[in-house]
């Protein structure tokens, strides 16, 4: 298989595993993706299961009951056995059938939804992981690529009226509310959609990282098509 990620300084590709949770993040390197063609029917998968709001975790035991055919079955061998690998590893993998996430507009001039360009941050060492199996898939962006939108002058300055505190409260109340997590892409940044099929593990803000967190955003779904999302 080619290596559809070769020009790109931020991702490092494995063919394992084992290679994905082995390999250390390093320099500009803070997405690691284990890169595969999957076999199996998962729009099959999708179409079977039920909605109950716009993001309905789907279990094991719901895949098991579902009448499928042979690519069906496929398809949900491969959902099941990355969810052991996962849980084997010590992670809690959780499987999602979405329909949208819940948008932030209570404030215009910025957004602290998923959609928007931003950074996940644990108080712990871990990381992202990540796997759409059918739908529109999330991007990365390098962080040189980006500007964090705090530091956006007109955007810091609509904050602090927001903030209306004493200023040695100020950055707390970013981190509070994380406003700080949230990046705006430069006029010449070039995002790398991650695709589907692909298990990828992203670098995440904590104490002890070596590495910038991967900045990433959820897609815009495509129009009356669901996502199949496995993320821990």
């Amino acid at each position: 298989m080619s290596n559809i990620f070769s020009d790109n300084g931020q991702i490092e590709v494995v063919s394992s595993f084992s290679e994905l949770i082995e390999t250390r993040f390093r320099g500009a390197t803070n997405a690691i993706c284990w890169q595969r063609d999957l076999s199996g029917d998962f729009k099959e998968i999708v179409t079977k299961l039920q909605l109950e709001d716009n993001i309905t975790e789907i279990f094991p035991e719901d895949l098991l009951v579902l009448p499928l055919s042979e690519q069906g079955i496929i398809a949900r061998e491969t959902i099941l056995h990355d969810i052991r690998l996962l849980s084997d590893f010590g992670a809690s993998p959780s499987l999602n059938l979405l329909k949208n996430y819940d948008r932030d507009t209570e404030l215009e001039f910025i957004s602290t939804d998923v959609y928007s360009y931003h950074v996940d941050r644990s108080p712990i060492a871990t990381d992202t992981f990540l796997c759409t199996y059918h739908g529109a898939a999330s991007d990365i962006i390098a962080n040189d690529q980006v500007e964090q939108k705090i530091l956006i002058p007109e955007i810091r300055e609509k904050l602090r009226k927001l903030h209306n505190g004493p200023e040695e409260e100020f950055e707390n109340f970013l981190k509070e509310y994380f406003f700080d997590l949230h990046y705006q892409p430069k006029t010449t940044a070039e995002p790398v959609n991650l695709g589907t099929g692909h298990l990828w593990r992203l670098a995440v803000d904590h104490p002890g990282q070596k590495a910038l967190p991967c900045v990433h955003r959820a897609p815009v779904e495509n129009d009356n098509e669901y996502r199949l999302l496995l993320i821990c």
